[in-house]
């Protein structure tokens, strides 16, 4: 093909941006979540900078540990005690202990470094290799959304598994130890306060997994709406054409009731999760004061070991507890989604199709064919038969929002017709060898492309073996050949690299290019629409004395005049003929004419040879 080829409630830090990355790049879940694997595949091959961690986190944890035992001490034993020297002596260990563990947590920065750099470079490494494995297997847009991922996603999971190893982690460690430092003080306490603490834990994980289901609902149901969106604004010219404005905002209206319930309920479910953790950090506390009197009473529990308690709890237990929830709430969550997506760009090349079938003949051939924009929307081609044998040359003409363009979409491959039937050679066009295709068919829109590199780089672009003899007669055929002399011949820089060219010289080479190729099927949509007319015509001319078959959609009437038969798209009300009969029984087809030739005689005359324009 041408230039188209079928083919929380405690303050928590504010997380780091994690944008989910482009839409068109795998689902946003599914039943294998290939990137929570990676994660902990990674941690098996990183045991020893895992256990390292996980040690100095524990020495960095300490003060948590020893905070409410040291206060008990410094009470029952020395200020209570009326020995104020041994009470500071006790409170003076925690202060060392609070020292040690500023000092441990310098000395555990590198360490989390050396985890989230190589995970960084193994999740590159993956990605590039599923985008390179799915591009051999021939899924050309899952390989360059994988790609696209990388600069995104795998830093979004760099950046959040940085930050919950710098939060999550200390928060988890630091409640594990108030609560073996509280069990460690009083037996009583802890069997009083331990359950409400254990009770939410086992209440808000379920509750973490419905959230970041409900997250990724919510993602699932943004991308439908931006391509919704997208998709009516891309073709809003056709949308007003047909009528169909009412259908498409209903359609945009639906997106965003459906992305508005599914914010709703992503935020119900954080402040269910907001109240239900405020609410268990905050029993243990009241447990522990409801049973204080009956403790001190019966000599079960000291004022020191009250006082200590109620430390363990204040200062360790509930802040770690509603900060460690709020964190997995949001960079976890995000963590998930992340890596769920990510998993699309790891998982293996999906299966190479069997080779399609190669057509016999370039005869194109559409019975009963209709197309629409969306499953509710008018059909733009509407129950279209049509014959265009091998060798003839097909004028394409209607108005604006007509179907046109999408008329040659279907017959390059590009789009699937929603019913009827489009043959080449008598074979469907969605059953055709894709490579038959991208060789025998092409497509040049109406703006045209010029790759970065030379003029012979451009040409060779569908037939890398043509000789420079062929390219030069091509380049004169379609009447290139001057500006290619211009810009310093087939070794001239062009694209980034060389002049800026307008529109109508960058339609030249792209008409050059698909002049030197072995294409047998040629569609030219408005091709040559920012060439003068004269230009137009040498082109078109130059195409059909390849003997080729030729579709061109006009962009001048004059097109229709050199073309065998004219086919007038108006919807249901399609007519096929010569310029002469379709004057005769087309209304439509009269009226475009006589547009056409008022323009004329009221304007300057178009019809002499010009140099290009933009």
């Amino acid at each position: 093909m041408s230039e188209s080829s079928p083919s929380p409630s405690a303050p928590v830090p504010a997380p780091p941006s994690a944008p989910p990355g482009p839409a068109a790049h795998g689902p946003a879940a599914g039943p294998a979540p290939v990137g929570l694997r990676m994660l902990g595949g990674f941690v098996r091959r990183h045991r020893a900078a895992t256990a390292a961690v996980a040690g100095w986190s524990v020495m960095e944890s300490l003060p948590a540990l020893f905070s409410g035992l040291l206060v008990a001490a410094a009470l029952d034993r020395g200020f209570l005690a009326g020995h104020p020297a041994t009470g500071m002596f006790w409170l003076g260990l925690l202060g060392v202990a609070m020292v040690l563990r500023a000092a441990m947590t310098r000395e555990l920065t590198p360490r989390l470094g050396r985890l989230v750099e190589p995970l960084r470079d193994e999740l590159v490494t993956e990605v590039v290799s599923g985008a390179v494995r799915r591009a051999v297997g021939g899924a050309r847009g899952d390989a360059g959304a994988g790609v696209a991922q990388l600069t995104v996603q795998v830093e979004s999971v760099r950046s959040l598994v940085s930050a919950l190893l710098r939060s999550a982690r200390q928060l988890g460690v630091s409640l594990v130890m108030a609560l073996i430092g509280l069990a460690a003080l009083s037996a009583p306490v802890a069997a009083a306060t331990l359950p409400p603490v254990l009770l939410t834990l086992a209440l808000c994980v379920p509750r973490l997994r419905g959230l970041a289901g409900r997250q990724r609902a919510q993602l699932r149901a943004e991308e439908r709406l931006t391509t919704t969106a997208g998709e009516a604004f891309g073709g809003i010219r056709d949308v007003v054409a047909c009528g169909a404005r009412d259908r498409v905002a209903s359609d945009i209206t639906a997106r965003i009731a459906g992305h508005e319930d599914a914010c709703r309920a992503t935020a119900r479910t954080m402040s269910g999760n907001t109240l239900l953790v405020a609410a268990g950090s905050q029993l243990p506390l009241l447990a522990l004061l409801v049973a204080a009197p009956a403790l001190l009473r019966g000599g079960t529990l000291s004022v020191g070991e009250l006082l200590g308690a109620t430390s363990y709890l204040m200062s360790g237990v509930t802040p770690a507890l509603r900060a460690l929830v709020a964190v997995l709430g949001s960079w976890g969550v995000q963590l998930d989604t992340v890596l769920r997506r990510l998993g699309g760009a790891m998982a293996p090349a999906a299966p190479v199709p069997a080779p399609g079938r190669i057509p016999l003949s370039p005869d194109l051939s559409l019975k009963g064919v209709a197309y629409a924009y969306g499953p509710c929307a008018v059909p733009v081609i509407d129950d279209l038969s049509l014959d265009v044998p091998a060798g003839s040359h097909l004028v394409v003409v209607g108005p604006s929002g007509a179907g046109k363009s999408t008329l040659t979409m279907l017959m390059a491959g590009l789009a699937v017709a929603d019913s009827g039937r489009l043959t080449l050679g008598g074979v469907p066009v969605e059953e055709a060898d894709r490579a038959w295709l991208r060789r025998e068919v092409t497509l040049i829109p109406q703006e045209a492309y010029v790759f970065t590199g030379t003029v012979r780089d451009n040409l060779r672009y569908l037939r890398p073996e043509a000789a420079d003899a062929e390219l030069t007669a091509s380049l004169a055929a379609v009447g290139a050949l001057g500006l290619v002399e211009r810009l310093g011949g087939l070794d001239a820089p062009v694209g980034l690299d060389g002049p800026e060219l307008s529109a109508g010289e960058k339609q030249l080479v792209a008409l050059a290019r698909a002049h030197a190729s072995a294409a047998s099927v040629v569609l030219l949509d408005e091709a040559g629409c920012h060439l003068d007319p004269a230009a137009e015509a040498r082109a078109e001319e130059a195409f059909a004395a390849r003997g080729t078959t030729l579709v061109v959609v006009a962009h001048r009437i004059s097109s229709a005049l050199r073309g065998g038969r004219v086919l007038v798209l108006d919807g249901r009300r399609t007519a096929v003929g010569t310029h002469e009969e379709l004057l005769v029984t087309s209304p439509l087809y009269r009226d475009l004419v006589g547009h056409w030739m008022s323009g004329r005689s009221a304007g300057p005359r178009t019809d002499a040879p010009a140099r290009p324009t933009a």
